[in-house]
């Protein structure tokens, strides 16, 4: 295994250790959760069926980001990296990240909409946590895109020239 192996090798390990966690608390950690919160407010206990889709809908980009990265990873280690395959990747990860920021917005304003009289600055302070983080990956992965397009020009530029 060379060392450009290696590194992505503990790339997809980490990849694949953040993928579970995600699936463990989207399995067992949100149905609790909405459980709990049913048992303590009674008042909005018909919010917890809405509230497990939303939030399923919500991981559904996140989880096709990963494995987009996964492949990207994959790329990598077979020296396509400047490839088109690599561009489509990008594009689908930065496409990802702009859902997650439009699903953050739309829950937040869904629960400044709901909740009332109560503080949710809380609340809004992480769903702009989680915007800034998206915005983040968004511009990482255009710019990295944009990188890998000139990149897959130039190579086939110069293989027209040989």
């Amino acid at each position: 295994m060379t060392r450009k192996q290696a590194s992505t090798f503990f790339l997809k390990v980490v990849l694949l250790l953040i993928a579970g966690a995600v699936l463990a608390l989207c399995v067992f950690g949100l149905p609790g959760m909405a459980a709990m919160d049913a048992k303590l407010h009674p008042e909005t206990a018909y919010l917890q069926y809405p509230f497990l889709i939303s939030a399923y809908v919500f991981f559904m980009p996140i989880f096709i980001a990963m494995y987009q990265a996964f492949k990207l990873l994959t790329y990598f280690d077979r020296n396509q990296a400047f490839s088109e395959l690599a561009v489509k990747s990008l594009k689908i990860i930065r496409y990802c990240a702009y859902a997650v920021i439009a699903f953050i917005v739309l829950g937040e304003l869904a629960t400044i909409a709901l909740i009332r009289g109560e503080d949710i600055t809380h609340i809004i302070t992480l769903g702009a946590i989680g915007s800034f983080a998206s915005i983040g990956v968004a511009v990482f992965a255009g710019l990295l895109q944009k990188l890998f397009k000139d990149a897959t020009r130039i190579r086939s530029d110069n293989d027209l020239i040989v």
